[in-house]
């Protein structure tokens, strides 16, 4: 399956999917780490992660799939919310919260 498929699969076939470098576990950049601690804090349980450091075409060919220059990037339900700063703020709104709470009822 061509990358750019690839992507649009996993983007549309989860609620929730974030981007990063590392793991949840074990994140390899700050930006990715106060991520995750945003997305968990807000509520989200049913989280995709994708290690962009483990798949050099995810990492190569995501930009150009979302329009959108770095890591990590949030999607939810398939659409580009954006990186850590965007996160941040959404989470420090309680929109994040509501974001998240709102897939878990579909």
């Amino acid at each position: 399956m061509p990358v750019l498929e690839q992507l649009k699969a996993e983007v549309e076939g989860h609620p929730i999917v974030l981007f990063m470098k590392g793991t949840p576990q074990f994140p390899m950049c700050g930006f990715s780490s106060r991520t995750i601690q945003a997305l968990k804090a807000a509520g989200a349980t049913d989280l995709h992660t994708i290690n962009v450091l483990e798949e050099p075409e995810v990492r190569a060919n995501l930009p150009r799939y979302s329009n959108w220059p770095t890591f990590p990037q949030l999607f939810i339900n398939g659409e580009l919310i954006g990186g850590c700063d965007i996160t941040m703020e959404l989470y420090e709104s309680g929109e994040l919260a509501r974001m998240i709470a709102e897939t878990q009822k579909a």
